[in-house]
């Protein structure tokens, strides 16, 4: 896909990763709808984009709620078109060990709010965006291309029963729905981050930090811009659907 003048959402678009996906997509001249629920930070993104000459627009979203997920691609394409790129960034963590017990007590568990609350951003926001990109794009004519945000989690992570099975069940999205809107002209892509230097990580201890990174083969976080990058090839790739990009170091080498 052509990225000039591409109407591309990007769900989580007002920091992070996402700010880093908007700086790339749009230097290549795509027009960019930014979807997130602090209103400050994405009128914060939306400035900074403007001052690097790149077209963007701010939408209050949350994408675990089915009535704010229409109306902001409602809004969206009214103000700018419909969607040829989505990108599923959006997430949230809330981290616990399944069952925590000492000398046979158990002393807590993962709540049904920790477990409800990733799962409704991380897997229902990604069904959610992702049927309203598709539903825009065919109805518009439009081959497009959707992005789904994974990761190496994925596989299985200790304290994160709720992020990795959403994140995994991302994944049987993106090969599902490769298959389901091929025949659209609509590919399908997902990437599956490392450890990336964020707000989290810059909060840490250096001794954590050193401990996180001493297992990674490059001896280093990834950054925001290497995930973008990734983004970036899924989207102006043709013959790329159904598949995953890890993104991280070497970490499952």
């Amino acid at each position: 896909m052509k990225l000039e003048n591409a109407v591309i959402a990007i769900t989580g678009g007002a920091r992070g990763l996402g700010l880093a996906m908007a700086q790339l997509l749009g230097s290549h001249g795509a027009r960019l709808a930014l979807l997130d629920t602090d209103a400050a930070a994405l009128d914060q993104a939306v400035s900074a984009l403007h001052e690097a000459g790149i077209e963007s627009r701010a939408f209050i979203t949350n994408v675990a709620d089915e009535a704010s997920v229409k109306q902001a691609f409602g809004d969206i394409a009214a103000s700018l078109g419909p969607v040829s790129g989505l990108v599923n960034n959006a997430g949230i963590l809330r981290d616990a060990l399944l069952v925590k017990a000492k000398e046979g007590r158990v002393e807590k568990t993962m709540s049904l709010a920790q477990w409800q609350a990733v799962i409704d951003v991380n897997l229902t926001g990604v069904f959610l965006c992702g049927r309203e990109a598709a539903s825009q794009m065919i109805e518009a004519g439009n081959e497009g291309v959707i992005v789904n945000i994974s990761s190496i989690s994925r596989a299985g992570n200790m304290g994160q029963s709720n992020y990795a099975a959403a994140k995994a069940a991302v994944v049987a999205l993106t090969t599902t729905w490769a298959k389901e809107l091929a025949r659209y002209g609509i590919r399908v892509g997902a990437v599956a981050p490392g450890f990336i230097e964020t707000d989290m990580t810059a909060s840490m201890r250096q001794d954590m930090l050193d401990k996180l990174t001493s297992g990674v083969p490059l001896r280093r976080l990834g950054q925001p811009e290497d995930i973008a990058q990734s983004v970036a090839f899924i989207m102006q790739n043709a013959y790329f659907t159904g598949r995953v990009i890890e993104c991280d170091g070497g970490l499952r080498l």
